[in-house]
C-alpha cells in the first residue's frame, strides 16, 4: 500500500536535488544577500537570504537515497550540495576580498561559536523539513525557511573569514569554526529527515542511520567543548562583576551605578569593561589609583590577571524616594536586553577553577575582531544639565 506513495515521494525528491539553473541562481542570490548582511551587520538582510536559500531541497534527497540505497538519488544529492556549498564559499570569499572592512560584527561573531545548542536547532529544523515532505497540509515553505537558517549564512562567514586570512592568519581558525557549524547543521538535519521518513513508513532502516549517528556523536565532541567553554565564561563574568557590586568600595558606593559589564577574551590578559554612571552631585572623581586598585584586587580574587576600562559618565536617578536612589531588580533601559544583568548576584566559592579552564582553552576559543561600536560598551549618554532652579518649570 506504501509502494506508490514511496514512488511519488522518491520523484519528488529527485526533482528538489537535481542541479539546475533555478537551484544555481538562489545559490547566488541567497549568498550575496547573506554576504551584505554579514558585512553590514543587519539581521533583517540576513533573514531575507534565508528565506530563499535551496539547500535544504537536496539534504532531504540525500536522507532518502542514503536509507534506500538509491545510487542516482544519492550522487544527484551530492553534487547539488557540494556544487552548492562551494558555489557560496568562492562568492561570498570574493565579495570580502571586493569589499575589505576592518573588522566584523556580532552577526559573524554568533557564527563562529558552534556549540551543542547548534545542533539541537538543526536537528528540530531538520524533523520540520522531514515531515511536511510527508504530510501534504504543511507549507513546505516554512520548513524550508526554518532549514535556510541553519546553514547559508554559516557559509558565507567561512567564506569572508577566508577573504581576511590571508592578512590575518588567525581568521583561519574562524573559517574552520564557521564550516564546522555548517557540518554540524547538514548532519543534523539529515539525520532528522532519515528518522521522519523512517516513522513515517516510507523507507525502512538502514545501516546509513547508524553512521549518521555516528557522525552526529564525533561532532558533538568539540560541540561539547565549545558550549563548556561558553558556560565558564558567562559564570566567570557574572562572578566578577559579583565581585566589584559587593566587594570594592568605589563601585559599591551608593552613588555609583554599574550600568553594564563586559569582557573580551581575545586580548592575551581579558578586558573587563565597565559601564559606570556616578552622581552628578559627586564630588569626588574616580581615580586611576582606585582602578588599579580593583583592578589588583578582582585579578588575586580570579587567579589570573585581568585589566580593568572604565567608562564614566554623570547622571541622576530620580525616583519617588529621592535623587540617586538604587533601583533593586530594575535593569537601567541602555542595557542590551540580550545578555540580562544580575539582579542579586551570588559569590561563589568554586568559580576560580573556571578560569584556570578558561585559561587553557582560551586558544582555542578566540574570538574574532569586534567593529569598533562592539570592541568595548559605550560610554553611557551624558547626563542632561541640571535645570536652573530659577527658570519656572
Amino acid at each position: 500500500m506504501r509502494e506508490k506513495p514511496t514512488e511519488q515521494l522518491h520523484q519528488e525528491l529527485s526533482v528538489d536535488a537535481r542541479w539546475s539553473l533555478n537551484y544555481v541562481v538562489l545559490i547566488v542570490s541567497s549568498c550575496a544577500i547573506a554576504t551584505f548582511g554579514l558585512i553590514s551587520n543587519s539581521t533583517a538582510v540576513i533573514i531575507g537570504a534565508m528565506i530563499i536559500a535551496p539547500l535544504m531541497l537536496p539534504l532531504r534527497g540525500l536522507a532518502f537515497a542514503a536509507l534506500e540505497g538509491d545510487l542516482e538519488l544519492l550522487r544527484r544529492s551530492l553534487l547539488s550540495i557540494i556544487g552548492g556549498t562551494v558555489l557560496a564559499i568562492a562568492l561570498s570569499m570574493t565579495l570580502g576580498l571586493i569589499t575589505p572592512i576592518p573588522s566584523f560584527g556580532s552577526e559573524f561573531q554568533a557564527r563562529v561559536q558552534p556549540s551543542l545548542v547548534d545542533l539541537g536547532i538543526a536537528i528540530a529544523a531538520g524533523g520540520i523539513s522531514g515531515f511536511a515532505k510527508v504530510r501534504t497540509g504543511i507549507s513546505d515553505v516554512l520548513a524550508g525557511t526554518a532549514i535556510a537558517v541553519a546553514l547559508m549564512p554559516p557559509i558565507c562567514v567561512v567564506g569572508l573569514a577566508m577573504s581576511r586570512a590571508f592578512s590575518t592568519p588567525s581568521f583561519w581558525v574562524f573559517s574552520q569554526q564557521a564550516f564546522l557549524l555548517y557540518l554540524t547543521n547538514l548532519i543534523g538535519i539529515v539525520l532528522a529527515c532519515m528518522v521522519v521518513f523512517m516513522l513515517a513508513g516510507y523507507t525502512e532502516m538502514s545501516h546509513s542511520l547508524l553512521w549518521a549517528v555516528i557522525s552526529v556523536l564525533i561532532l558533538a565532541i568539540p560541540l561539547g567543548t565549545n558550549f563548556a567553554a561558553q558556560i565558564r565564561r558567562v559564570r566567570a563574568e557574572d562572578y566578577i562583576r559579583a565581585l566589584l557590586v559587593r566587594n570594592t568600595i568605589t563601585i559599591g558606593q551608593r552613588d555609583v551605578t554599574l550600568l553594564d559589564t563586559r569582557i573580551d577574551w581575545s586580548a592575551q590578559t581579558p578586558v573587563v569593561y565597565l559601564n559606570i554612571q556616578v552622581a552628578s552631585d559627586l564630588v569626588e572623581e574616580i581615580t586611576p589609583k582606585q582602578v588599579q586598585e580593583m583592578q589588583k584586587f578582582i585579578s588575586q580574587q580570579v587567579g589570573r590577571s585581568l585589566k580593568l576600562v572604565l567608562f564614566v559618565s554623570r547622571g541622576r536617578t530620580v525616583t519617588e524616594a529621592g535623587v540617586n536612589e538604587v533601583l533593586p531588580n530594575v535593569a537601567p533601559s541602555s542595557i542590551d536586553r540580550g545578555k540580562p544583568l544580575l539582579s542579586d548576584p551570588v559569590l561563589r566559592k568554586d568559580v576560580r577553577p573556571f578560569f584556570d579552564e578558561l585559561e587553557q582553552t582560551e586558544a582555542g576559543n578566540i574570538l574574532p575582531e569586534k567593529a569598533p561600536d562592539e570592541a568595548a560598551p559605550t560610554a553611557a549618554p551624558e547626563a542632561e544639565p541640571e535645570p536652573n532652579p530659577n527658570q519656572a518649570d
